[in-house]
């Protein structure tokens, strides 16, 4: 390169789109070194051959797309490097889209409006002593949903192999504060009748007679952020009736929770109440 071609820091960031500090930084990251440096001032220079790297980083990162993911594009064929911006692009929509759940919930509530659940109705129900085999365990919103289906099918098949009757339901019981940034202590629960006995991480208990304040939704609504409607909306309608909590409160998965449809009824949010 002669020195008529070659484009200084500010020359070669304006028509790439780049300021002289990002290319500073991508000069220090090996992103995109300049051709060659002037031994006398330390200025560095560059080639126009260089431009459409450059104006690829530039476009790469008004997307947001972090430095060592840009640094694995560029390094990768252009039919590779293509399929990597589709999957990176699919993983924000998928991000993006859970976020619109997380404003439509919290916009929710600033209005004080519930949706679907604003006429959902909060009844009650008395629910006698329940022979239950149970998992303990702690963990956050992330890891919830594993938890669930692991230590339910467990049971499930420990009870089966015993022999007793189950109904078909499963509970499970937030005897702590399950959150996105903070683990809580829960009770994955198989209601069960006929003899057993305990067996690894299950233990057995007797659930205490008790009555319950609920309402339905369908397993379309019990993922979060949208199933804290029905956390919301039975709130409110304890509040509302003044009503002492007698217990930790529970999800309750009916026996049509799998095969039904996934817009019917198959899930109690349930509070037991003192009347």
């Amino acid at each position: 390169m002669t020195s008529g071609e070659a484009l200084t820091i500010g020359e070669f960031g304006r028509r790439a789109g780049l300021s002289a500090k990002a290319l500073r930084l991508y000069d220090e990251s090996g992103l995109l070194p300049p051709d060659s440096v002037d031994p006398s001032n330390g200025y560095r220079l560059y080639s126009p051959a260089q431009l459409e790297r450059a104006r690829r980083i530039s476009m790469l990162r008004q997307l947001g797309i972090p430095l060592a993911t840009v640094t694995d594009v560029l390094g990768a064929p252009n039919e590779e490097a293509a399929h990597q911006l589709d999957r990176w692009w699919h993983e924000q929509e998928t991000t993006l889209a859970e976020r619109k759940k997380a404003l439509d919930w919290l916009r929710a509530r600033f209005t004080r409006t519930g949706g679907d659940f604003a006429a959902r109705p909060v009844t009650t129900r008395e629910v006698p002593d329940t022979k239950i085999a149970s998992i303990r365990a702690a963990t956050d919103q992330a890891g919830l949903l594993a938890e669930i289906i692991g230590n339910t099918m467990y049971i499930c098949d420990y009870l089966a192999q015993a022999g007793v009757e189950m109904t078909g339901e499963s509970w499970v019981i937030y005897h702590g504060y399950v959150a996105p940034d903070s683990a809580g202590d829960i009770e994955i629960c198989v209601p069960f009748s006929g003899p057993a006995d305990p067996h690894g991480p299950i233990a057995l208990r007797v659930e205490p007679a008790r009555v319950e304040a609920f309402c339905t939704i369908s397993r379309d609504e019990c993922f979060y952020p949208r199933i804290m409607f029905a956390y919301d909306l039975l709130e409110d309608w304890i509040a509302d009736a003044a009503l002492p909590r007698a217990g930790a409160v529970r999800e309750i998965y009916l026996p049509q929770f799998a095969a039904g449809p996934t817009d019917q009824p198959s899930v109690h949010i349930a509070q037991p109440i003192t009347r």
